[in-house]
Formats: structure tokens, sequence, C-alpha cells
């Protein structure tokens, strides 16, 4: 009996409020994603490596016209706080969340 490796999902925080609001700052989805910049896969890089840029685990996307931060659920088990810290400024904030998997773009004919 075989078992595919478990791929962790994907947690969009979609910046809708509950309401219907569209959440402000308008650079928040950027702000909330750097704040995470350093948890990436082997740590954080030095030297000629340590570009500025967004964690694998936490990147900051417009999807249909919607900003998001799109989070990893890998985040959970390399780093409990910095997972409870995404998830409590969505709650705060009443932001919409969704489970899902982002899939690639489908091939350009």
């Amino acid at each position: 009996m075989s078992h595919k490796p478990h791929k962790p999902r994907e947690i969009f925080i979609q910046g809708i409020t509950l309401s219907g609001r569209t959440f402000r700052p308008s650079d928040w989805a950027e702000r909330l994603a750097g704040a995470l910049s350093s948890f990436r896969p082997g740590g954080v890089q030095h030297g000629a490596h340590a570009h500025i840029g967004y964690s694998p685990y936490c990147v900051p996307r417009v999807i249909d016209g919607v900003k998001c931060v799109i989070v990893n659920e890998a985040l959970r088990s390399i780093e409990p706080m910095a997972w409870d810290f995404v998830m409590n400024f969505a709650r705060d904030n009443e932001l919409q969340v969704v489970e899902a998997c982002l899939l690639p773009d489908p091939p350009k004919s």
C-alpha cells in the first residue's frame, strides 16, 4: 500500500472583511508577508543570498482583483508562533480565510 506524500494545504487570507468591505491599508498583504520574510527553507540567508524577498511560506498575491496572502500550512510545523501570528492577524481583522491549493496557470494555446 503506497501513500502519496502529503502536500501541505495553502490558506488564503483575503483582503475582504467578513462584512464584505475591502481591508485597508492597501499594502496590508505586502506588509504581512514582509513580516514573515525570514521564514525560509534552510533558515535565514546571509551574504550574497540575503536579498530581500518573501518567504515561500507566506506570499502576497492578487487573485481576481482581491489582495491575498497565501500561507503554506508547512509554516505551522516550521514556526508555530509565526503561524499563530498570521492566523490571529486574519481573525483580529475579521478577514475572510479560505483553505485551498493554488493551481498553476493553464498552458497558453
